[in-house]
Protein backbone atom coordinates (compact mmCIF):
# COMPACT_ATOMS: atom_id res chain seq x y z
CA UNK A 1 0.00 0.00 0.00
CA UNK A 2 1.27 3.61 -0.58
CA UNK A 3 1.40 6.16 1.22
CA UNK A 4 -1.75 7.93 -0.77
CA UNK A 5 -3.31 5.00 -0.03
CA UNK A 6 -3.07 4.09 3.73
CA UNK A 7 -3.76 7.54 3.64
CA UNK A 8 -7.11 7.36 2.36
CA UNK A 9 -7.95 4.48 4.87
CA UNK A 10 -6.18 5.98 8.45
CA UNK A 11 -6.74 9.95 8.03
CA UNK A 12 -10.33 9.99 5.90
CA UNK A 13 -12.16 7.29 8.01
CA UNK A 14 -12.32 5.96 11.32
CA UNK A 15 -12.32 2.64 12.27
CA UNK A 16 -14.97 0.45 13.59
CA UNK A 17 -13.09 -0.66 16.18
CA UNK A 18 -9.40 -1.36 17.54
CA UNK A 19 -7.85 -3.56 15.44
CA UNK A 20 -6.65 -7.48 16.91
CA UNK A 21 -5.94 -9.99 14.97
CA UNK A 22 -5.65 -13.52 16.39
CA UNK A 23 -2.83 -16.10 14.04
CA UNK A 24 -4.17 -19.77 15.36
CA UNK A 25 -1.90 -22.62 15.44
CA UNK A 26 -0.73 -23.33 12.09
CA UNK A 27 -1.36 -19.52 10.85
CA UNK A 28 1.52 -18.03 12.99
CA UNK A 29 3.66 -16.58 9.90
CA UNK A 30 0.92 -15.73 7.54
CA UNK A 31 -0.01 -13.42 10.77
CA UNK A 32 3.19 -11.88 11.61
CA UNK A 33 3.56 -11.05 7.93
CA UNK A 34 -0.26 -9.39 7.81
CA UNK A 35 0.73 -7.39 11.33
CA UNK A 36 3.98 -6.31 9.92
CA UNK A 37 2.41 -4.74 6.94
CA UNK A 38 -0.33 -3.23 9.37
CA UNK A 39 1.82 -1.76 12.03
CA UNK A 40 4.21 -0.19 9.15
CA UNK A 41 0.95 1.87 7.41
CA UNK A 42 -0.53 2.78 10.52
CA UNK A 43 3.07 4.71 12.00
CA UNK A 44 3.11 5.98 8.78
CA UNK A 45 0.01 8.02 9.34
CA UNK A 46 1.33 8.75 12.92
CA UNK A 47 -0.30 6.44 14.88
CA UNK A 48 2.25 4.26 17.26
CA UNK A 49 0.76 0.99 17.22
CA UNK A 50 4.05 -1.68 17.73
CA UNK A 51 1.84 -5.02 17.22
CA UNK A 52 -1.65 -5.84 16.91
CA UNK A 53 -1.55 -9.63 17.30
CA UNK A 54 -3.26 -11.65 20.03
CA UNK A 55 -1.50 -14.48 21.65
CA UNK A 56 -3.79 -17.54 22.12
CA UNK A 57 -3.70 -21.06 22.44
CA UNK A 58 -5.45 -24.55 22.15
CA UNK A 59 -4.01 -26.67 24.27
CA UNK A 60 -4.62 -30.64 24.59
CA UNK A 61 -5.51 -33.22 27.28
CA UNK A 62 -4.13 -36.54 27.06
CA UNK A 63 -7.20 -38.22 25.96
CA UNK A 64 -7.25 -35.89 22.93
CA UNK A 65 -9.93 -33.36 24.32
CA UNK A 66 -9.24 -29.41 23.77
CA UNK A 67 -9.83 -26.28 24.98
CA UNK A 68 -9.36 -22.65 23.55
CA UNK A 69 -7.24 -19.71 25.69
CA UNK A 70 -7.12 -16.33 24.63
CA UNK A 71 -4.20 -14.70 26.66
CA UNK A 72 -5.32 -11.24 26.71
CA UNK A 73 -7.67 -8.75 26.49
CA UNK A 74 -10.43 -8.43 23.45
CA UNK A 75 -13.17 -6.59 25.03
CA UNK A 76 -14.34 -3.91 22.11
CA UNK A 77 -12.16 -5.00 19.52
CA UNK A 78 -12.65 -5.34 15.92
CA UNK A 79 -11.51 -9.47 15.71
CA UNK A 80 -9.77 -11.17 13.10
CA UNK A 81 -8.84 -14.86 13.24
CA UNK A 82 -6.25 -16.29 10.88
CA UNK A 83 -6.84 -19.70 10.33
CA UNK A 84 -5.46 -22.08 7.65
CA UNK A 85 -7.27 -25.85 8.24
CA UNK A 86 -4.96 -27.16 5.39
CA UNK A 87 -1.83 -27.18 7.78
CA UNK A 88 -1.20 -30.71 8.51
CA UNK A 89 2.37 -30.10 10.09
CA UNK A 90 0.67 -28.93 13.49
CA UNK A 91 0.58 -32.03 16.23
CA UNK A 92 -0.62 -33.13 19.69
CA UNK A 93 -0.40 -35.65 21.74
CA UNK A 94 -3.38 -38.20 22.63
CA UNK A 95 -2.75 -41.45 24.62
CA UNK A 96 0.77 -41.02 24.26
CA UNK A 97 0.40 -40.57 20.35
CA UNK A 98 1.63 -37.70 18.02
CA UNK A 99 -1.43 -36.75 16.05
CA UNK A 100 -0.78 -34.22 13.12
CA UNK A 101 -3.96 -32.06 13.21
CA UNK A 102 -6.39 -32.32 10.43
CA UNK A 103 -8.91 -29.82 8.61
CA UNK A 104 -11.38 -30.90 11.26
CA UNK A 105 -9.18 -30.60 13.64
CA UNK A 106 -8.35 -26.99 12.96
CA UNK A 107 -11.98 -25.60 12.43
CA UNK A 108 -12.65 -27.09 16.09
CA UNK A 109 -10.05 -25.03 17.73
CA UNK A 110 -11.34 -21.77 15.80
CA UNK A 111 -14.73 -22.55 17.07
CA UNK A 112 -12.81 -22.72 20.68
CA UNK A 113 -11.22 -19.49 20.35
CA UNK A 114 -14.36 -17.78 19.22
CA UNK A 115 -16.65 -19.50 22.07
CA UNK A 116 -13.37 -18.21 24.37
CA UNK A 117 -13.69 -14.83 23.13
CA UNK A 118 -17.57 -14.82 25.18
CA UNK A 119 -19.10 -12.55 23.33
CA UNK A 120 -17.02 -9.20 24.41
CA UNK A 121 -14.98 -8.40 20.99
CA UNK A 122 -16.56 -5.63 19.20
CA UNK A 123 -16.86 -7.44 15.83
CA UNK A 124 -15.63 -11.54 14.90
CA UNK A 125 -14.30 -11.75 11.62
CA UNK A 126 -12.48 -14.57 10.21
CA UNK A 127 -9.50 -14.92 7.69
CA UNK A 128 -9.86 -18.56 6.32
CA UNK A 129 -7.90 -18.22 3.07
CA UNK A 130 -8.30 -22.17 2.27
CA UNK A 131 -12.29 -22.59 2.81
CA UNK A 132 -12.70 -25.67 5.68
CA UNK A 133 -14.95 -28.61 3.56
CA UNK A 134 -14.59 -26.19 0.60
CA UNK A 135 -13.88 -29.62 -1.99
CA UNK A 136 -17.36 -30.84 -0.65
CA UNK A 137 -19.46 -27.66 -1.92
CA UNK A 138 -22.07 -29.45 -3.39
CA UNK A 139 -24.17 -32.72 -2.92
CA UNK A 140 -24.09 -35.78 -4.98
CA UNK A 141 -26.55 -38.50 -3.45
CA UNK A 142 -26.45 -39.11 -0.12
CA UNK A 143 -23.61 -36.65 0.66
CA UNK A 144 -23.00 -34.28 3.45
CA UNK A 145 -22.66 -30.40 2.74
CA UNK A 146 -19.48 -29.64 5.45
CA UNK A 147 -18.78 -26.16 3.30
CA UNK A 148 -21.98 -24.64 3.50
CA UNK A 149 -22.70 -26.24 7.14
CA UNK A 150 -19.58 -24.52 8.64
CA UNK A 151 -20.30 -21.04 7.41
CA UNK A 152 -23.82 -21.64 8.97
CA UNK A 153 -22.27 -22.44 12.15
CA UNK A 154 -19.91 -19.67 12.18
CA UNK A 155 -22.61 -17.16 11.05
CA UNK A 156 -24.69 -18.37 14.59
CA UNK A 157 -21.74 -18.08 16.63
CA UNK A 158 -21.52 -14.22 15.42
CA UNK A 159 -19.02 -14.10 12.99
CA UNK A 160 -20.14 -11.16 10.75
CA UNK A 161 -17.17 -11.45 8.25
CA UNK A 162 -15.03 -14.15 6.13
CA UNK A 163 -12.63 -13.31 3.74
CA UNK A 164 -11.35 -16.38 1.52
CA UNK A 165 -9.03 -16.36 -1.32
CA UNK A 166 -9.44 -18.52 -4.26
CA UNK A 167 -12.53 -20.75 -3.21
CA UNK A 168 -13.19 -23.82 -4.54
CA UNK A 169 -16.82 -22.79 -5.43
CA UNK A 170 -17.72 -19.45 -4.62
CA UNK A 171 -21.56 -20.02 -4.49
CA UNK A 172 -21.12 -21.51 -1.06
CA UNK A 173 -21.59 -18.17 -0.17
CA UNK A 174 -24.81 -18.85 -0.69
CA UNK A 175 -25.48 -20.61 2.45
CA UNK A 176 -24.95 -17.78 4.58
CA UNK A 177 -27.08 -14.95 2.34
CA UNK A 178 -27.10 -12.40 5.25
CA UNK A 179 -23.06 -12.91 6.13
CA UNK A 180 -20.21 -11.00 4.63
CA UNK A 181 -17.76 -13.03 2.66
CA UNK A 182 -15.25 -11.88 0.20
CA UNK A 183 -13.58 -14.50 -2.03
CA UNK A 184 -10.31 -12.98 -2.85
CA UNK A 185 -8.30 -13.74 -5.99
CA UNK A 186 -5.07 -12.58 -6.48
CA UNK A 187 -3.99 -12.33 -9.90
CA UNK A 188 -2.11 -9.69 -10.11
CA UNK A 189 0.36 -11.08 -7.43
CA UNK A 190 0.29 -14.23 -9.44
CA UNK A 191 1.51 -12.02 -12.45
CA UNK A 192 3.46 -9.91 -11.06
CA UNK A 193 5.23 -12.77 -9.41
CA UNK A 194 5.35 -15.35 -12.90
CA UNK A 195 6.31 -11.70 -14.93
CA UNK A 196 9.61 -11.73 -12.38
CA UNK A 197 10.23 -14.74 -12.49
CA UNK A 198 10.50 -15.88 -16.29
CA UNK A 199 11.36 -12.29 -17.49
CA UNK A 200 11.95 -13.12 -20.96
CA UNK A 201 8.48 -14.55 -21.34
CA UNK A 202 6.28 -13.39 -24.70
CA UNK A 203 2.29 -12.49 -23.32
CA UNK A 204 1.84 -11.99 -27.41
CA UNK A 205 -1.60 -13.78 -28.42
CA UNK A 206 1.37 -15.66 -31.05
CA UNK A 207 3.15 -16.97 -28.08
CA UNK A 208 0.78 -17.54 -25.04
CA UNK A 209 -2.05 -18.97 -24.44
CA UNK A 210 -4.09 -19.63 -21.52
CA UNK A 211 -5.16 -23.42 -20.52
CA UNK A 212 -8.34 -24.10 -17.95
CA UNK A 213 -7.64 -27.82 -16.31
CA UNK A 214 -11.88 -28.20 -16.37
CA UNK A 215 -14.74 -26.55 -16.67
CA UNK A 216 -14.84 -25.43 -12.99
CA UNK A 217 -11.80 -23.49 -13.39
CA UNK A 218 -13.04 -21.81 -16.80
CA UNK A 219 -13.86 -18.50 -14.72
CA UNK A 220 -10.41 -17.62 -12.91
CA UNK A 221 -8.44 -18.72 -16.16
CA UNK A 222 -10.69 -16.77 -18.76
CA UNK A 223 -9.87 -13.39 -16.20
CA UNK A 224 -6.55 -14.39 -17.10
CA UNK A 225 -6.69 -14.66 -20.52
CA UNK A 226 -8.43 -11.37 -20.99
CA UNK A 227 -6.29 -9.37 -18.51
CA UNK A 228 -3.60 -10.66 -21.08
CA UNK A 229 -5.27 -10.40 -24.31
CA UNK A 230 -4.60 -14.22 -24.93
CA UNK A 231 -6.55 -16.93 -26.45
CA UNK A 232 -8.14 -19.65 -23.83
CA UNK A 233 -8.39 -23.23 -24.62
CA UNK A 234 -9.65 -25.80 -21.46
CA UNK A 235 -9.76 -29.59 -20.49
CA UNK A 236 -12.76 -30.98 -19.62
CA UNK A 237 -12.33 -34.61 -17.59
CA UNK A 238 -13.89 -37.95 -18.56
CA UNK A 239 -14.79 -39.75 -15.17
CA UNK A 240 -15.93 -42.97 -14.33
CA UNK A 241 -18.52 -42.52 -11.75
CA UNK A 242 -19.05 -46.58 -10.85
CA UNK A 243 -16.17 -45.74 -8.64
CA UNK A 244 -14.85 -43.90 -5.90
CA UNK A 245 -10.86 -43.53 -5.40
CA UNK A 246 -10.08 -41.65 -2.48
CA UNK A 247 -13.13 -39.77 -1.90
CA UNK A 248 -13.67 -38.50 -5.77
CA UNK A 249 -14.04 -40.18 -8.94
CA UNK A 250 -10.86 -41.27 -10.78
CA UNK A 251 -10.76 -39.31 -14.15
CA UNK A 252 -10.61 -41.90 -16.84
CA UNK A 253 -9.14 -39.07 -19.86
CA UNK A 254 -8.61 -35.44 -20.08
CA UNK A 255 -9.86 -33.98 -23.85
CA UNK A 256 -8.97 -30.80 -25.02
CA UNK A 257 -10.93 -27.87 -26.57
CA UNK A 258 -8.94 -24.83 -27.83
CA UNK A 259 -6.44 -23.50 -30.77
CA UNK A 260 -3.06 -25.37 -31.41
CA UNK A 261 -0.63 -24.55 -28.12
CA UNK A 262 2.33 -25.96 -30.35
CA UNK A 263 5.21 -23.50 -30.18
CA UNK A 264 3.40 -21.35 -27.31
CA UNK A 265 3.70 -20.87 -23.24
CA UNK A 266 1.48 -22.18 -22.05
CA UNK A 267 -0.33 -21.07 -18.31
CA UNK A 268 -2.47 -23.07 -16.48
CA UNK A 269 -4.05 -21.82 -13.17
CA UNK A 270 -6.53 -23.90 -10.52
CA UNK A 271 -7.37 -23.47 -6.84
CA UNK A 272 -5.55 -26.77 -5.80
CA UNK A 273 -2.48 -28.78 -6.58
CA UNK A 274 -3.48 -32.24 -4.42
CA UNK A 275 -2.05 -35.11 -5.46
CA UNK A 276 -0.95 -33.38 -8.41
CA UNK A 277 -2.08 -36.30 -10.90
CA UNK A 278 -4.53 -33.72 -13.40
CA UNK A 279 -1.44 -31.47 -13.46
CA UNK A 280 1.04 -33.49 -14.33
CA UNK A 281 -1.39 -35.29 -17.30
CA UNK A 282 -2.17 -32.16 -18.66
CA UNK A 283 1.05 -31.13 -18.93
CA UNK A 284 2.33 -34.40 -20.71
CA UNK A 285 -0.48 -33.98 -23.06
CA UNK A 286 0.03 -30.26 -24.08
CA UNK A 287 3.71 -31.41 -24.05
CA UNK A 288 2.37 -34.14 -26.92
CA UNK A 289 0.93 -31.02 -28.54
CA UNK A 290 4.64 -29.59 -28.83
CA UNK A 291 3.31 -26.79 -26.37
CA UNK A 292 6.93 -24.93 -25.90
CA UNK A 293 6.75 -24.18 -22.21
CA UNK A 294 4.21 -25.17 -19.62
CA UNK A 295 3.68 -22.79 -16.55
CA UNK A 296 1.41 -23.94 -13.71
CA UNK A 297 -0.53 -22.17 -10.43
CA UNK A 298 -2.55 -22.74 -7.88
CA UNK A 299 -3.46 -21.14 -4.87
CA UNK A 300 -2.93 -24.03 -2.62
CA UNK A 301 -0.06 -26.59 -3.32
CA UNK A 302 -0.49 -29.34 -0.96
CA UNK A 303 1.67 -31.72 -2.69
CA UNK A 304 -0.55 -34.78 -0.30
CA UNK A 305 1.56 -37.43 -2.71
CA UNK A 306 4.44 -36.20 -2.51
CA UNK A 307 7.04 -34.08 -4.58
CA UNK A 308 8.67 -36.91 -6.65
CA UNK A 309 6.43 -37.13 -9.98
CA UNK A 310 6.75 -33.35 -10.21
CA UNK A 311 10.68 -33.39 -9.74
CA UNK A 312 10.63 -35.86 -12.52
CA UNK A 313 8.34 -33.46 -15.00
CA UNK A 314 10.48 -30.95 -14.21
CA UNK A 315 13.91 -32.90 -14.95
CA UNK A 316 12.37 -34.50 -18.22
CA UNK A 317 11.11 -30.84 -19.26
CA UNK A 318 7.64 -31.18 -19.39
CA UNK A 319 6.55 -28.92 -16.64
CA UNK A 320 9.00 -25.37 -16.26
CA UNK A 321 7.08 -23.51 -13.57
CA UNK A 322 5.01 -24.22 -10.87
CA UNK A 323 3.71 -21.08 -8.91
CA UNK A 324 2.00 -21.31 -5.57
CA UNK A 325 0.62 -18.58 -2.37
CA UNK A 326 1.98 -18.34 0.91
CA UNK A 327 -1.51 -18.54 2.25
CA UNK A 328 -1.68 -22.61 3.25
CA UNK A 329 1.32 -24.52 4.92
CA UNK A 330 4.11 -25.19 2.61
CA UNK A 331 6.51 -28.38 3.24
CA UNK A 332 10.07 -27.23 3.53
CA UNK A 333 11.53 -29.41 1.12
CA UNK A 334 8.63 -27.53 -2.14
CA UNK A 335 10.33 -24.20 -0.65
CA UNK A 336 13.83 -25.77 -2.10
CA UNK A 337 12.54 -26.96 -5.37
CA UNK A 338 13.50 -25.40 -8.92
CA UNK A 339 10.49 -25.18 -10.18
CA UNK A 340 8.47 -23.99 -7.46
CA UNK A 341 7.94 -20.43 -6.88
CA UNK A 342 6.24 -19.05 -3.95
CA UNK A 343 3.77 -15.74 -4.75
CA UNK A 344 3.41 -13.68 -1.69
CA UNK A 345 -0.15 -12.59 -0.65
CA UNK A 346 0.18 -11.22 2.94
CA UNK A 347 0.56 -7.70 1.84
CA UNK A 348 -3.30 -8.33 0.05
CA UNK A 349 -4.44 -10.13 2.66
CA UNK A 350 -3.54 -7.03 4.88
CA UNK A 351 -5.41 -4.47 2.78
CA UNK A 352 -8.50 -6.57 3.21
CA UNK A 353 -8.60 -6.04 7.10
CA UNK A 354 -7.69 -2.56 6.97
CA UNK A 355 -10.35 -2.12 4.69
CA UNK A 356 -12.95 -4.07 6.76
CA UNK A 357 -11.26 -2.13 9.62
CA UNK A 358 -11.98 1.29 8.65
CA UNK A 359 -15.55 0.15 6.95
CA UNK A 360 -14.84 0.97 3.31
CA UNK A 361 -14.59 -0.46 -0.14
CA UNK A 362 -11.49 -2.53 -0.93
CA UNK A 363 -11.99 -0.83 -4.31
CA UNK A 364 -11.12 2.57 -2.85
CA UNK A 365 -7.74 0.98 -1.69
CA UNK A 366 -6.87 -1.08 -4.53
CA UNK A 367 -8.01 -2.01 -7.91
CA UNK A 368 -6.20 -4.81 -9.49
CA UNK A 369 -7.84 -4.31 -12.75
CA UNK A 370 -5.60 -1.16 -12.81
CA UNK A 371 -2.96 -2.84 -10.97
CA UNK A 372 -2.57 -5.37 -13.56
CA UNK A 373 -3.03 -3.09 -16.52
CA UNK A 374 -0.19 -0.79 -15.39
CA UNK A 375 1.95 -4.11 -14.30
CA UNK A 376 1.50 -5.25 -18.25
CA UNK A 377 2.04 -1.95 -19.49
CA UNK A 378 5.44 -1.41 -17.95
CA UNK A 379 6.43 -4.78 -18.78
CA UNK A 380 5.36 -3.40 -22.32
CA UNK A 381 7.61 -0.80 -22.07
CA UNK A 382 10.61 -2.28 -21.02
CA UNK A 383 10.51 -5.21 -23.92
CA UNK A 384 10.58 -2.52 -26.34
Amino acid sequence: MTLAASDTLYRKNQVVAPLGIIAMPGAEQLGAQINQFLVSWANENGIPDRNYLIDCECPRFASGDGKGLIKSTIRGKDLFIIVDVGNYSCTYKMFGKNNAMSPDDHYQDLKRIIQAASGKAHRLNVIMPILYGGRQHRRNYRESLDCAYALQELESMGVENIVTFDAHDPRVSNAVPLMGIDNVIPSYQVLKTMLKTIPDMDITPDNFMVISPDEGALGRNMYYATMLGVNLGMFYKRRDYSKIVEGKNPIVAHEYLGNPVEGKTVFIADDIIASGESMLDLAYSLKQKKATRILAYATYGLFTHGLEKFDKAYADGILDAVFGTNLTYRMPELLERPWFHEVDVSKYAAYFIAAINHDVSISTVIDPHEKIRTLLNARHNHME
